[in-house]
């Protein structure tokens, strides 16, 4: 009997990643309209913002149903293993309660773990990979999820934005909401805190907001993993992996372009920094 790991689409895990250690994928939805579309799964990157660009009215989300976690769950169980399953916080998703709900229906509730992240994106990503490779050295349920909960609890997230329209319009904006009304052509900075949209500062321009990204990493003596994001924005996001990944070539990197999903609250032009040090 083993481990798996189950997260959701917010996560970012690049599909190579997630194969390769039998992560399990619960994608959400995107709603254009009239029309459903799975994250990452009938609707990719290029897509979604070619769509955005065209919609007279911006897109909203919705969260896994409990039945695509009772499915998958079972699918697991059935093969005889544990499930650790991490998700999107609470505060930003009713992610949480469908795999809650979903758990509770499925044959065996024991052999599922429910975690709530309190973080998104490849901040939530980064805990999933740890948990999946200590369950592919065959380590127990308690030390998997020790795994996960120790890059949870050490890692951060910096992010701008180049409008706060997408965070305010999709009901995700928090304390940010305190930018609004601010000065044109202002680039607000975020994080996560306490499972939430946090204010941390703004700046004028775009190159003094990735600016404020790489001075950021700089404070760090030492990083265990970090990740560059992006909502497409891959000049920006590339050139600053470059320059990370130079700096710390021992560290676990990955360069992800954000889904449909956490791309509807964050817009096009977004670009972020997650570091476990």
């Amino acid at each position: 009997m083993a481990v798996r790991l189950v997260t959701d689409s917010t996560a970012s895990i690049p599909s190579e990643v997630f194969a390769q250690l039998h992560i399990t994928v619960i994608p959400l939805t995107v709603v254009f309209g009239e029309t459903a579309y799975q994250d990452g799964v009938d609707l990719d990157n290029a897509t979604f913002f070619a769509k955005l660009k065209q919609a007279s009215q911006l897109p909203h989300t919705t969260q896994p149903s409990p039945a695509a976690f009772t499915e998958a769950y079972d699918a697991l169980l059935a093969q005889g293993h544990t499930v650790l399953s991490v998700h999107v916080s609470s505060a930003l998703s009713g992610t949480l309660n469908s795999a809650h709900l979903g758990r509770d229906a499925c044959s065996a509730p024991n052999g599922i773990t429910v975690i709530d992240s309190r973080l998104t994106s490849m901040s939530l990503g980064l805990a999933v990979i740890a948990g999946a490779r200590a369950a592919e050295t065959g380590s127990s349920l308690d030390e998997v999820r020790a795994a996960v909960e120790s890059v949870l609890a050490g890692v951060e997230l910096l992010l701008f934005v180049d409008t706060l329209e997408y965070l305010q319009r999709g009901g995700r904006i928090g304390a940010a909401r305190a930018f609004l009304g601010s000065l044109l052509n202002v680039k607000p900075l975020i994080t996560l805190r306490n499972g939430a949209v946090e204010p941390v500062g703004q700046v004028r321009t775009r190159a003094r907001a990735l600016e404020r990204l790489r001075e950021w990493a700089a404070e760090h003596t030492t990083i265990r993993g970090f990740s560059v994001l992006h909502t497409a924005s891959l000049p920006d996001a590339q050139a600053l992996f470059d320059e990370l990944h130079a700096r710390f070539p021992a560290a676990e990197a990955y360069l992800v372009e954000c889904g449909p999903v956490v791309a509807t609250h964050v817009g096009p032009g977004g670009v972020g920094l997650t570091l476990y040090a």
